[in-house]
């Protein structure tokens, strides 16, 4: 089936460069049948709220068929939908449904690994060693007398090695789970698999997808030991074949109507390198997650931003900024924390005292920092509730496949994928009619969208008033900045035509510059003050 995805004759074809695009993780989102998981007849449902939140388009993580060992990134059939999730066909009334709002959408794509239930993972399982069905995936005999050890030393990021044997005791690589084998890319037909894919979607009018461990398809094929390296040139992150993958790739978008998109998700320490992948002929944008992970500190942040637009101006690609997903502490959270403000995977620093108003005053400010800045914005459901990690998930409850492997050390990702909050003054708040698969705080009962919506000075309203402002004015989106004022805790920026942004992270209120008016305060001001943890835009001469 083919599904037209024109919005507007007279929209943009640039559409990306300065898109404000909100992330859906399904299963958190909203259910529709019930059974207390979200679903695409959920998502169909509150369509008009994300309309009127002012979004552009939408990212959906994994929607695929999959076992959900790892949150739907371990997909058994990248043609389908998951039928927890709802049908093929109620996905295609989905895409047009938000076409008629206004609204793109982007689907997540899992290159790097599938399912153990794929069919391809189970035909190589049945063909055993040494045929076609192995090649597809990295089957390699182990080390040590009779293979009983490892072929080589890599370790999964979700804590113990990479490898698992099989009954005939070759061996399986998976960077993630174990139920996660990863593709070999060297064999042509892996390449073909997916460019099959990518027109199976396109075909069905979806506007780009969010590409996952963009960096991580090609391995070097001598899979070398490592020796415990985590950072620096590792062989199976950011070989240079990669790029290979993405030409083949962005001529299959161009093909298409309507610019349809790439989204890579790289997290690459060197800026330099990470540019690489958003030259005119492979993506078309990245993540920033050296903003995400910043810390919430003047000189860190002007840092990071200074950084971010240069790297992506050597190849005249828009930078991105996102404070959080599902992968990571939600930024309310990690705002309020006492010392360390920012986010590392190797520690989450789950427990560390929070001081909520402090995050959330803190976030407020974040997200008219983010939303005035060159480029585009990401939202991640539920930020522009305000909501923060729920830290206190029962250990049984716990689902994410983090906690198991490294022996509940890392209490992994569950905390941010708490089902939203819609209405009611009691869980599961409106979001089914059967409860929710991860348990929701009480205090969330002034968090909902329902009674966000009617106060206007909620974190709902700010969102609201921001991403409609950000639409309509000039001065933002895409485009070029200037560095304005020098005190040491306080950024500030001039957009041309007449437009500054300016947030104090300084403990001491701090007076504004000259404006004409005040467009959008994060919080209260002082007069001609602006209060610490505030941001304020500013229409200027």
């Amino acid at each position: 089936m083919s599904v037209t995805n024109e919005i507007s004759p007279d929209t943009p074809t640039a559409w990306w460069r300065d898109a404000a695009i909100y992330q859906v993780y399904i299963r958190s989102f909203a259910d529709g049948n019930g059974d207390g998981i979200g679903d695409l007849a959920g998502v169909r449902a509150r369509l008009p709220y994300l309309a009127d939140l002012g979004i552009d388009a939408i990212w959906f993580c994994p929607w695929y068929p999959s076992p959900m060992d790892d949150g739907g990134y371990d997909v058994s059939d990248f043609r389908d939908i998951e039928p927890t999730f709802g049908t093929l066909e109620e996905a295609e009334l989905l895409i047009a449904e938000a076409h008629e709002l206004g609204i793109r959408i982007i689907i997540d794509i899992v290159p790097n690994h599938a399912s153990d239930e794929h069919p391809w993972f189970k035909a190589a399982l049945a063909a055993g060693p040494g045929s076609p069905e192995r090649e597809r995936f990295w089957f390699r005999p182990g080390r040590g007398e009779n293979g009983e050890l490892p072929p080589n030393d890599w370790q999964s990021r979700f804590g113990g090695p990479a490898w698992t044997r099989v009954a005939d005791g070759e061996w399986f690589l998976h960077l993630y789970s174990s139920r996660q084998p990863d593709f070999n890319w060297t064999n042509p037909e892996v390449h073909a698999e997916f460019i099959d894919i990518l027109k199976f979607w396109f075909d069905r009018g979806i506007d780009g997808f969010r590409i996952d461990v963009a960096d991580g398809l090609i391995k070097d094929p001598s899979l070398p030991d490592v020796h415990g390296a985590t950072t620096g040139p590792l062989p199976y992150s950011d070989m240079d074949g990669v790029h290979e993958v993405y030409r083949a790739w962005r001529k299959i978008s161009d093909s298409y109507p309507g610019e349809r998109i790439f989204v890579g998700e790289m997290w690459l320490p060197d800026p330099i390198r990470f540019a690489r992948y958003l030259r005119p002929d492979e993506m078309h944008s990245a993540f920033n997650f050296d903003f995400l992970s910043c810390p919430w500190e003047a000189k860190r942040l002007r840092e990071v931003i200074q950084s971010s637009m240069d790297s992506h101006s050597l190849v005249g690609a828009p930078p991105t900024w996102v404070l959080s997903n599902h992968d990571v502490t939600r930024h309310v959270t990690r705002y309020g924390r006492s010392g360390d403000t920012g986010f590392e995977f190797a520690d989450r620093r789950h427990g560390t005292p929070v001081d909520r108003d402090l995050g959330t005053r803190r976030a407020r400010a974040a997200a008219l920092l983010t939303m005035a800045l060159p480029g585009g914005v990401y939202v991640y459901q539920g930020e522009e509730l305000g909501l923060w990690e729920i830290e206190d998930i029962p250990d049984e409850l716990r689902q994410d496949p983090v906690f198991e492997r490294t022996k509940h050390a890392d209490p992994g990702r569950d905390g941010c994928r708490v089902p939203i909050p819609w209405g009611d003054t009691k869980p599961p708040f409106s979001f089914g009619t059967g409860g929710s698969w991860l348990p929701q705080p009480q205090e969330w009962a002034a968090y909902t969208a329902e009674a966000e919506a009617a106060d206007p000075d909620s974190m709902l309203s700010l969102y609201r008033k921001a991403l409609h402002i950000r639409r309509d004015e000039p001065a933002l989106g895409d485009g070029e900045m200037s560095w304005a004022m020098s005190l040491a805790d306080v950024i500030a920026f001039n957009r041309d035509p007449g437009f500054t942004c300016m947030v104090n992270l300084s403990a001491e209120p701090v007076p504004l510059p000259r404006h004409e008016s005040i467009i959008l305060a994060s919080g209260p001001l002082q007069g001609d003050q602006l209060p610490p943890d505030t941001a304020v835009w500013l229409r200027t001469y």
